[in-house]
């Protein structure tokens, strides 16, 4: 799963315009969402990690770490702004300590115990900065530099602060301000001249100077494809050059290599490909490559390593050796004037043995742990990792199987047991799995010993601890905002510097102004308040328009220099220009932002009526309310009827809807002279002046709403049988649902309740008053 983390440039240079009028900010942040899309191309892209660090300070530079997804990304990637100074330095260092945070926890760098390629992290940290000179709150620095302390624990295992799966690119932006009226170039983009070129190189990676749109188009490109699975790792050369080649084929003796002069293929900083398994879709393995130190119980703790082992290779020829059944890993190196040299040679059944330096115990240069081979179709170079000095175990494990018949003699097993003591002990496991895989299960004891003391694995243990703490710390702190600054920091002059009062052209110029040196100056000591800070006398200072010098009175100069500050940094919310019209200007993304308006003002008072629905103030529309409450206008219209409606937008003009409004206004009219209406005896008749003239008060509730108060008394009104109340009500429920009015729905229910029990009375004695005539 690659991890892709995005390092830009926040410093307050990348305001500068480029010729189409955007600023580099921009651009870095278009440059982003563009490599995004040419990765989604790549079916592999799903299982990416995307992480986001600024040039703020640490902590605060992160912005999307390890558990944030993808969309929280994309926000903090769209709400960066430029200010601050170019830190490069420490955001490099912050990048590469959020990368390392899981390591220790999860054992993938396996110290004391090999190197093994298999267990990686590819992570790709591109950068995307102005080149501009570094800046920090000490001056301007000339030269890149990493700071050693780290927070990290564990980080001293480590010589440099990257790991051999983790490579930097740069992408260096040099667009004039001007369009060029010069035809563009074409070909190849070229590295940056900046400091951080050495540093990409250092890590396997480079920068690329870029000058127009197109060639950051090619530059996006170009990184896509370097997403790749692998490991960086220095070739060397050692020992004298190979015999030259003549044109049949064969070694020309005659003619001399110069084996002094120094070559391009003689040193070479490259990846080795490490291809995932199709099956399982993660990397399988089965040697590491050996450390440059034997381990010893003895040793109280672990010398550092190198971030890339360095693996010198042979140019002696040798023959390539492979037994039946026996796991080797092959790794596919990356194109380099190595690789290119061996092509060349073309003299694919021959290789190169490789070796890592006091990696054994009574030899300097080690032991062989593997060979260069050129491929037969002669396409690539592969690197193939076997057991450590595997020309003396291939033969043994040779004869075992095909002469011993897996029963060794004696004098077998005293070779193979003088063996087993020039091998580093973090091979006997990996050993005893290949030998059990091969049928020789019995060979290795089971009493496994790792070789590393009970101080240094204590100390491993710890330390995983200790970084699960700090894990939890930093993630904890991503996403908040720095604090306030409280006040301007007064920093001390060290390295022996003389302060300003102390200089002689500082005491004349005194001297000449107010006619007399004062004998306190050579008695201040500049060392004396350590961390000591100017205090603000307003904390809420806003940013002001640019003043004439001769007008700020003395009072308000500390205040006017922060203003000043803030203005060059533009560490402010609000853009400073030339006039007032200026601290009114907003975005037109934010222009709609009425919600982070409402923040400021102060909170309103409550509600006269605490039964009234809360009113939402929304930006253009201050009187809508809450849809889970009632609304007003809705409830009058309710009552009075819909003879003054305004129809709505969306409201259709079905004949279904035009019916449903005249039965309502008969439902709501009162009426003048009763109906005649059929008795459920027989024959016509008046009806009863009430609904229910022995049941009194059934229809009207004893505690009713007064919005509801003469929805009711218009049923009260309602005369005739109780199958026709009964449709009145049920009626009046499916308006009022209609309406979305639950509590008269309530009440309504509550009334046919009372209704149905009536009802069903009544039918029993019509039914009874048949019988009997």
């Amino acid at each position: 799963m690659p991890i892709l983390l995005f390092l830009i440039d926040t410093s307050a240079s990348m305001n500068q315009r480029t010729d189409l009028g955007t600023s580099y900010l921009d651009i870095a942040k278009g440059a982003v969402e563009l490599f995004l899309k040419l990765r989604a191309r790549d079916p592999a892209s799903r299982g990416d990690r995307y992480m986001l660090v600024t040039y703020d300070e640490s902590p605060y530079c992160i912005k999307a770490g390890w558990k944030e997804n993808h969309a929280t990304f994309m926000s903090e990637l769209k709400n960066l702004q430029a200010s601050g100074l170019t830190t490069l330095g420490q955001a490099l260092r912050s990048s590469f300590d959020l990368l390392n945070l899981n390591r220790l926890i999860s054992g993938i760098d396996n110290y004391g115990q090999g190197r093994n390629p298999f267990f990686l992290e590819p992570s790709i940290l591109i950068t995307i900065t102005d080149g501009n000179k570094l800046t920090s709150t000490a001056g301007v620095q000339e030269e890149l530099h990493l700071p050693l302390n780290s927070p990290l624990p564990g980080s001293e295992l480590t010589k440099e602060p990257f790991r051999w799966d983790q490579r930097l690119f740069a992408l260096v932006l040099r667009l004039p301000g001007l369009a060029s009226t010069e035809p563009e170039q074409l070909g190849s983009v070229p590295t940056d001249e900046s400091a951080i070129t050495q540093m990409c190189e250092v890590t396997g990676g480079r920068s690329y100077c870029v000058r127009t749109q197109r060639m950051l188009n090619q530059c996006l490109e170009s990184l896509v494809q370097k997403v790749q699975s692998g490991v960086v790792i220095n070739f060397e050369k050692t020992g004298p050059d190979p015999l030259l080649i003549g044109e049949d084929g064969l070694m020309d003796s005659s003619r001399p290599s110069n084996s002094f002069a120094a070559q391009p293929w003689h040193s070479c900083h490259k990846l080795i490909y490490v291809r995932p398994n199709s099956k399982t879709g993660v990397p399988v393995g089965h040697w590491p490559i050996p450390e440059s130190f034997w381990p010893d119980q003895n040793l109280p703790s672990l010398p550092p390593r190198t971030s890339h082992p360095v693996v010198k290779f042979s140019c002696v020829d040798c023959e390539p050796m492979v037994i039946d059944k026996l796991p080797f890993d092959k790794y596919e190196l990356e194109p380099s004037p190595l690789t290119q040299y061996i092509l060349e040679r073309k003299s694919p059944h021959t290789c190169w043995q490789v070796f890592v330096t006091s990696s054994g115990k009574y030899n300097e240069l080690g032991y062989p742990f593997g060979y260069l081979k050129a491929s037969t179709t002669l396409t690539c170079v592969n690197l193939f990792v076997m057991p450590y000095n595997y020309p003396v175990l291939l033969p043994l494990l040779d004869d075992l199987f095909k002469v011993h018949k897996l029963k060794p003699n004696l004098k077998w097993r005293q070779a193979f047991d003088s063996y087993l003591k020039t091998l580093p002990p973090y091979y006997l496991l990996p050993l005893k799995k290949a030998l059990r895989m091969m049928g020789a299960p019995n060979l290795i004891s089971d009493n496994l010993d790792c070789g590393l003391s009970y101080s240094v694995i204590s100390y491993l243990k710890k330390l995983s601890q200790q970084t699960k703490l700090e894990s939890e710390r930093i993630l904890a702190s991503v996403g908040k905002k720095p604090p306030q600054e409280i006040g301007i920091k007064v920093k001390n002059h060290s390295g022996g510097g003389l302060s300003l009062t102390h200089s002689k052209n500082f005491r004349k110029l005194l001297k000449e102004i107010i006619g007399e040196t004062s004998p306190r100056l050579t008695e201040l000591n500049t060392k004396e308040f350590a961390g000591f800070q100017v205090g603000l006398l307003n904390k809420d200072l806003k940013p002001q328009t640019y003043r004439n010098a001769y007008d700020i009175s003395r009072r308000g100069l500390l205040d006017q220099l922060t203003r000043m500050r803030s203005n060059l940094l533009k560490t402010h919310k609000f853009i400073v220009g030339q006039d007032e019209d200026s601290l009114h200007s907003v975005p037109v993304a934010q222009m709609g932002n009425y919600q982070e308006y409402l923040k400021t003002l102060a909170s309103p008072l409550r509600e006269i009526d605490p039964d009234q629905p809360k009113r939402l103030h929304t930006f253009g529309n201050p009187f809508k309310q809450d849809k889970k409450g009632m609304m007003i206008d809705e409830a009058d219209e309710f009552v009075t009827g819909p003879q003054n409606k305004v129809k709505r937008p969306g409201e259709s003009n079905s004949p279904l809807s035009s019916k449903r409004r005249r039965s309502m206004s008969l439902l709501l009219r009162k009426p003048q002279t009763p109906p005649t209406v059929t008795n459920h005896v027989g024959g016509k008749g008046p009806p009863s002046a009430s609904w229910f003239p022995s049941y009194p008060n059934l229809i009207k509730p004893t505690l009713v709403h007064t919005e509801y108060e003469r929805i009711f008394i218009l049923l009260e009104g309602v005369q005739g049988p109780l199958a026709v109340k009964k449709q009145f009500v049920e009626f009046t429920i499916k308006e009022a649902a209609r309406f979305k009015r639950r509590v008269l729905i309530q009440y309504l229910e509550k009334v046919l309740e009372k209704i149905d029990p009536y009802h069903l009375l009544n039918n029993v004695n019509h039914i009874n008053s048949r019988s009997s005539c």
